[in-house]
This record gives C-alpha cells, sequence and structure tokens, in this order.
C-alpha cells in the first residue's frame, strides 16, 4: 500500500508534469503564432524573430509529447526529461529575450518565460 506521502508526492509530481506540458503547448501555440506574422523575406533582425519562434514552437511541442507518455519513469527515462526540459527552458529564454526587442511581440515574449519558469519548477519535483 502507498503511503499518503508518497501519494502526494506522485499527485504533485502529476500536477507539475501536467502545466509544464500546458505552458509548453501555449508556448508552442503562440510562438508559431508569432512567426507565421514574420515576414520571410523581412531583414534579418525579423527573420531572426522568425526562426527563434519557429525553433521554439517545435522544442516545446517535442517536450509536450515527452511528458504526455504514460511510460515508467525509470532513472533513464527522468535523466531524458530532465535533459528535454534543460533544453526547453533555454530555448524559451532565449526566444523572449529575441521577442522583447519587438514591439508587439510582448504576449510571446511571456509566453516563452511562463514556459521556462514551468520547466524550471517540474525539474525541481525530480530531484
Amino acid at each position: 500500500m502507498t503511503s499518503t506521502a508518497s501519494q502526494q508526492e506522485l499527485v504533485q509530481f502529476l500536477e507539475d508534469r501536467f502545466a509544464c506540458a500546458q505552458a509548453c503547448t501555449e508556448c508552442a501555440r503562440t510562438c508559431a503564432l508569432r512567426a507565421s506574422l514574420v515576414d520571410p523575406d523581412a531583414a534579418e533582425d525579423q527573420d531572426l524573430v522568425r526562426r527563434k519562434g519557429i525553433l521554439c514552437a517545435e522544442v516545446c511541442d517535442a517536450t509536450c509529447r515527452v511528458l504526455s507518455e504514460q511510460g515508467r519513469m525509470d532513472e533513464g527515462a527522468e535523466a531524458a526529461i530532465r535533459v528535454q526540459l534543460e533544453w526547453t527552458r533555454t530555448v524559451c529564454l532565449e526566444c523572449a529575450h529575441v521577442f522583447d526587442r519587438h514591439p508587439g511581440a510582448e504576449d510571446a515574449a511571456k509566453a516563452c518565460r511562463d514556459c521556462a519558469r514551468a520547466c524550471t519548477d517540474f525539474m525541481s519535483t525530480l530531484d
């Protein structure tokens, strides 16, 4: 029988995992939308926004898929999830910094920061 403490830890783990997946989904949606608004033939700086938005959307989408898998959380799976979360957090923060320099991209920058924070929060449950 599972103790109440370990049941609570499992519930918290699943809630944090779900919150992170939701943040990744929102970030992917926002970044993809932002990237679609940028003219692909625009100046180099605008192209950077588009490329970062696409990269961030793809990374967040991949992370969401990883987090939604129902497999066991053995040491190998936990290590792989940690690497994926760290990659996502890094890409989201880089993307947020790029978006910060562009008027009208505030919502995308916020979604990126929210996602990075959710990844960090979820990683803390893996310790």
